[in-house]
């Protein structure tokens, strides 16, 4: 079923909120490979509250002399050379997640995509290198600026782990699926979606009050 698209126009000073998972082989973004990428691209309905439009991901070949860092692999279960991984070049995950992305940015009358995550600092950073290696010349996403669904749901729900912050929020959470950048990139944006209109309703309260 296809969903409409209503323009998001200003709502976030002309950025379109993608939430961005990504699972790695260690913490060094120079050093330590992507292994999986998800992009989730919320977008408002009708009342302007936001909901999930597309969801995109990719499992992502280590590139060339790069470290795993074996801690790393054991707590997120990716074996980056299983064959039934379907993996890809970092350099075409990129542009395969890009392109989508673009097409929202322009759709939503945005000017660049914002990146949305769960302590977001580490994903932005990692974006960055893998951008840089890849000679994208222009991102679609702020270089730096990021919205951190962590600090939202500390002042909200007064947790920031995100699975407790999900279930404080009424999201069902599957601890074996976690530490898949698609399932932890869903839940993170149910979670945005929540918070945000959540504020949109409470506005519109204090409006008719």
């Amino acid at each position: 079923m296809e969903v409409e698209h209503y323009p998001l126009g200003k709502r976030f000073r002309g950025y379109l909120p993608v939430v961005i998972d990504i699972e790695t082989a260690g913490f060094n973004a120079k050093k330590n490979p992507l292994l999986e990428i998800a992009a989730i691209i919320v977008e408002p309905d009708a009342e302007g509250l936001l909901q999930i439009t597309e969801k995109h991901s990719c499992n992502i070949i280590p590139f060339e002399n790069s470290e795993l860092d074996e801690a790393a692999l054991k707590f997120n279960g990716i074996d980056p050379y299983h064959p039934f991984r379907m993996a890809i070049d970092e350099a075409e995950a990129l542009k395969k997640l890009f392109a989508p992305i673009k097409k929202a940015v322009k759709r939503n009358d945005c000017t660049r995509a914002i990146l949305v995550g769960h302590n977001p600092a580490f994903d932005i950073v990692f974006l960055n290198a893998a951008i840089a290696r890849s000679k994208i010349k222009r991102s679609p996403f702020h270089p730096f600026s990021t919205f951190d669904t962590a600090t939202l749901g500390g002042l909200i729900y007064g947790q920031t782990v995100l699975a407790k912050v999900a279930q404080a929020a009424g999201i069902k959470w599957d601890n074996e699926k976690a530490h898949s950048a698609l399932y932890d990139a869903e839940k993170t944006a149910e979670l945005f979606c929540i918070m945000v209109n959540r504020w949109k309703k409470l506005e519109a309260l204090e409006k008719m009050a």
